[in-house]
């Protein structure tokens, strides 16, 4: 299916379930298991998971069979969707790392909630006067809208994260909760251990001040998938003990506001991959991206001028070129990509330009973008001696392909007192969830793209 057709297919879907929602004005706890895969819980005994928490989301909520996500299918541009019910091309975050293609920024990611170009949902529900929380959601720092921020951010792993934390959380938040919770995990600890710490800074947030719309963010599971590859039995511990952190996360939640409703979502599925392909070697090659002598550090050779460059999103490589109008250059490197795609030893599965990339709201300074083969993903900068094709790949398990595969649905699973039980809601459109949640919280999220999800009782 082509991305074109995945879009119309999800816009379809979405408007099946109409625009308006039974349930309203509740309080709202939304939980993210970064990379958790829908089978995961819905063929979870199937697969040898206790997760009996997220189970009875199954039986006593509603749940989506997949959700469709966005271009890339990678965790920052997904969680903003998430939060805006838009695409990248109109929130802003189209990728993880900010564009930096000489590398002055160090890896630099889309920290900072001033970069989001439309309404979130803590903007909606700040404005309808309903206390708002977050804890470690992504593109968060900053966000005058939340009134108990914990963000998340880090930059070397020193012990000066911390403090950088503590400087940019909600003044005086930070010292609250650790007086009775210990330390909290360093903005870079992306492990099980790390969430489960921030799972308990949650359970204390809620009881200490019962925002209205809370946001938390665990990050286990990805790591682990990245490095164990996913469906293994390292990556099934670690979202059994989050399946842990969900069950009190709803209690805590359900004693402090009754009404709640719960949702569980993820950002995108998982692939296991074995071989990388490493545009930066071709782009070298050809002439494109031009370096120097950088001593030791940074691959000893450091990029100083480029015409064409990859920025890359896990299994797809958007390419930005420095003078898009220059009809010579997007011609050379078109050459080069169908070269490059002609050779399946290469991994390019398809390669979409400019009119097709704005049709699936991807990345609007993309001028091609590259979706890798099954078993494929981009190899991130490591300095200029690596050859195009690495195999073994330097992880086990990537997404960020095309949202048409179906690897990478996603997860949404509802729980509340007015949630429709056992209410199979299909495959969803994850622009659909922001809305059909600004619907329930009773605010107006201006910005979205599709409708709210129907969550009336009466089946459909």
């Amino acid at each position: 299916m082509r991305l074109s057709e995945v879009m119309a297919l999800a816009l379809a879907l979405a408007v099946s379930w109409g625009a308006s929602t039974a349930v309203s004005a509740r309080p709202v706890l939304l939980i993210s298991l970064d990379g958790l895969r829908p089978g995961d819980v819905t063929d979870a005994p199937a697969r040898g998971l206790k997760v009996g928490n997220l189970r009875r989301f199954l039986t006593e909520g509603s749940y989506a069979e997949g959700v469709i996500g966005i271009l890339p299918t990678v965790t920052y541009p997904s969680h903003t969707t998430l939060i805006t019910g838009a695409t990248p091309a109109r929130h802003g975050i189209v990728n993880n790392l900010t564009f930096d293609p000489t590398q002055i920024n160090r890896e630099g990611w889309y920290w900072y909630a001033s970069d989001i170009k439309l309404p979130t949902l803590w903007d909606a529900a700040h404005a309808a006067h309903l206390s708002t929380g977050n804890v470690h959601w992504p593109v968060s720092v900053g966000a005058r809208a939340i009134d108990w921020n914990l963000p998340q951010i880090w930059l070397t792993g020193h012990a000066d994260d911390g403090k950088l934390l503590a400087a940019l959380a909600t003044p005086g938040l930070l010292p609250e909760l650790e007086a009775s919770e210990g330390a909290y995990a360093a903005g870079i600890d992306d492990t099980i251990a790390g969430d489960e710490i921030r799972g308990r800074f949650a359970i204390r947030l809620i009881a200490l001040h019962h925002p209205d719309f809370l946001t938390v963010y665990l990050t286990g599971l990805d790591t682990m998938q990245h490095h164990a590859g996913p469906g293994t039995p390292e990556a099934h511990e670690v979202l059994e003990r989050l399946d842990a952190i969900v069950g009190k996360l709803v209690a805590v939640e359900q004693a402090a506001h009754p009404d709640a409703v719960i949702a569980v979502v993820s950002d995108h599925g998982f692939a296991p991959v074995t071989k990388a392909l490493n545009l930066w070697r071709a782009f070298i090659d050809a002439g494109l991206v031009r370096g120097a002598d950088a001593g030791p550090q940074r691959g000893g050779w450091k990029i100083t001028d480029w015409d064409a460059v990859p920025w890359i999103s896990g299994g797809s490589i958007a390419v930005v070129l420095a003078h898009p109008e220059d009809a010579a250059l997007k011609a050379k490197v078109a050459d080069l990509l169908t070269r490059l795609k002609a050779d399946p030893g290469n991994g390019i599965a398809r390669i979409i330009t400019r009119a097709a990339i704005a049709q699936g709201g991807g990345n609007r300074d993309a001028d091609f973008y590259l979706d890798l083969a099954d078993g494929w993903m981009a190899q991130p900068w490591r300095g200029p001696n690596l050859p195009v094709v690495i195999d073994p790949a330097p992880y086990k398990g990537m997404h960020g392909y095309f949202p048409a595969d179906p690897r990478m649905r996603s997860t949404l699973l509802l729980l509340g007192n007015a949630i429709p039980k056992a209410r199979d809601l299909g495959i969803v459109d994850m622009r659909c969830i922001a809305p059909t949640l600004a619907a329930v919280l009773g605010v107006k999220l201006t910005g979205a793209e599709l409708p709210p999800l129907d969550l009336s009782a009466a089946e459909k």
